[in-house]
C-alpha cells in the first residue's frame, strides 16, 4: 500500500512538473518571448548540423553532439521574429539535416544585434538571434588559432599603413583607391560583415576615396591588397602590396604584429623583419 502511495505520488509530482513547464513554454510564446519553429531539433529530429563560412568554402563545422545541439535550440527558440532582414551579406549558412532529402538552411549574420532587424533567415522567416550564438559556439570551434582580437590586428594594419602611407598613395585624392581583403583567403573565414562595416567607417576617416574592392579590381587606379603570411594566436604576419595601375609599379610592404599586455603592437616596414 505504502509502494503504491509513493508511486502515485510520483507519478503526480511529474505531471505537474511536465504540466508546469508547458505552461511555461506557452505563456513564453505567447509574450513573444519563444518561438516554436525549431521544435524538430528539441524533438531529437535533427541528426547533425552543418555551419559553412560564406567566404571559405573550406572553413566548415559538422556539428553532432547533442549538447552543443541542445544549446543551439536554446538560442533559436528564443529569437525574436523580425519584419525585415539584414542587408549585410550573410557569414554563415546554417543546415539542420533531417534526413538527406529533408535539410533546414539558414543565413547568418553573426553579431548583429539591432532591433527589429533579422540576423539569422531563410526564405520565409527572419529572427533576432543573441549575440551568443556566435561568441558561445561559432568562436569557440576556431578560437584555438584565430589571432586575439582579430580586428584589432588585421584592420588595424590596413590602416596604419595608410595612415603611414597615404599621402604618398594618393596625395591629392584625385585617383580611386581600393582596398582588396577580398583575396586573402588565409584569413576570409574571420571576417565579419559587421566587422567590415566598421572597417569602412574607418576607412573614410583615415583616406579619401577609398573603398573595398569586391569584384571589380579593374576599377580602380590604385589597388592596396592584403595577403596574410602566417598567425598564431600572439603572433601575425602579412604582406600588403601597393599596386599603381597608371605607373605600372607594385610595391611590398611587411607586417609584423605582436600581442603583449593584451594589446596588438604593429610594424609596418618596406623591408623584411630580422624576426620574420
Amino acid at each position: 500500500m505504502k509502494k503504491n502511495k509513493l508511486l502515485l505520488l510520483s507519478i503526480l509530482l511529474l505531471t505537474f512538473l511536465f504540466s508546469g513547464c508547458n505552461y511555461i513554454d506557452n505563456m513564453k510564446v505567447k509574450l513573444k518571448m519563444k518561438n516554436q519553429d525549431f521544435e524538430y531539433i528539441k524533438q531529437g529530429k535533427v541528426e547533425k548540423i552543418v555551419i559553412q563560412s560564406t567566404r571559405d568554402n573550406g572553413f566548415r563545422f559538422v556539428v553532432t553532439d547533442k549538447s552543443t545541439i541542445r544549446d543551439l535550440y536554446g538560442l533559436l527558440s528564443t529569437g525574436k521574429e523580425a519584419t525585415e532582414n539584414s542587408n549585410l551579406s550573410p557569414d554563415y549558412i546554417f543546415e539542420f539535416q533531417e534526413s538527406a532529402d529533408k535539410i533546414h538552411k539558414f543565413n547568418y549574420v553573426a553579431g548583429l544585434n539591432k532591433k527589429g532587424v533579422g540576423n539569422f533567415y531563410d526564405g520565409e522567416k527572419s529572427y533576432s538571434v543573441n549575440k551568443r550564438l556566435d561568441n558561445d559556439i561559432i568562436r569557440n570551434m576556431y578560437s584555438l588559432r584565430r589571432p586575439k582580437d582579430f580586428s584589432d590586428i588585421y584592420y588595424a594594419s590596413i590602416l596604419k599603413f595608410l595612415s603611414s602611407y597615404g599621402k604618398n598613395i594618393n596625395s591629392d585624392g584625385s585617383k580611386s583607391l581600393g582596398i582588396n581583403i577580398k583575396d586573402d583567403i588565409e584569413c576570409a573565414k574571420y571576417v565579419l560583415s559587421v566587422e567590415l562595416e566598421d572597417f569602412k567607417y574607418n576607412l573614410n576617416s583615415t583616406i579619401k576615396n577609398a573603398k573595398l574592392v569586391d569584384n571589380n579590381k579593374e576599377d580602380f587606379d590604385i589597388l592596396v591588397s592584403m595577403k596574410t603570411q602566417g598567425y598564431k594566436t600572439t603572433v601575425y604576419k602579412s604582406i600588403i602590396t601597393l599596386y599603381n595601375k597608371s605607373e605600372g609599379t607594385e610595391l611590398k610592404y611587411y607586417v609584423l604584429g605582436n600581442y603583449e599586455n593584451r594589446e596588438w603592437t604593429i610594424l609596418i616596414s618596406e623591408s623584411r623583419p630580422e624576426k620574420w
